[in-house]
């Protein structure tokens, strides 16, 4: 009797970069919105501040809505930076472990408010990277 065996390789998906979400109402007319990136140990995450030539800088839109604006850029904290020969020696700013980013919203209406985007970015280790991602983000300031 020939017994065959069918091994099915799954192709693994990297996800270094898991990302939350949450706000903070500061007053009746002002909220903030918190994007939190959580970074698998060995990788890191790049800053909105890359300039063009280099990795894709996380960049951070929102939807235009009549409930709210942004009041001034989004914000992020100190970024570590280093000069990475596979973007030939370009400086490049970055994060490791975690990182959160910040928009101040004045809103417009006094109820729940729901404010919506995406967020593109890009992660490498020292040996790969993954091609630039965006995921939507969706939160209600109440």
């Amino acid at each position: 009797m020939l017994l065959c065996t069918l091994n099915i390789a799954k192709a693994q998906i990297l996800t270094p970069v898991k990302w939350s979400y949450g706000v903070k109402r500061l007053n009746k007319s002002e909220g903030i919105v918190f994007l939190k990136a959580t970074i698998d140990e060995g990788w890191h995450l790049y800053s909105q501040t890359v300039p063009d030539g280099g990795p894709t800088k996380t960049t951070i839109t929102f939807e235009k809505s009549s409930a709210y604006e942004l009041i001034g850029p989004t914000q992020e904290p100190k970024p570590s930076i280093r000069v990475e020969m596979v973007f030939n020696g370009m400086t490049v700013s970055f994060f490791v472990n975690n990182v959160i980013f910040q928009q101040k919203v004045r809103l417009k209406s006094p109820g729940p408010v729901r404010i919506k985007g995406n967020v593109e970015f890009m992660t490498c280790d020292d040996q790969q990277c993954i091609p630039a991602e965006t995921v939507p983000f969706s939160v209600i300031i109440k």
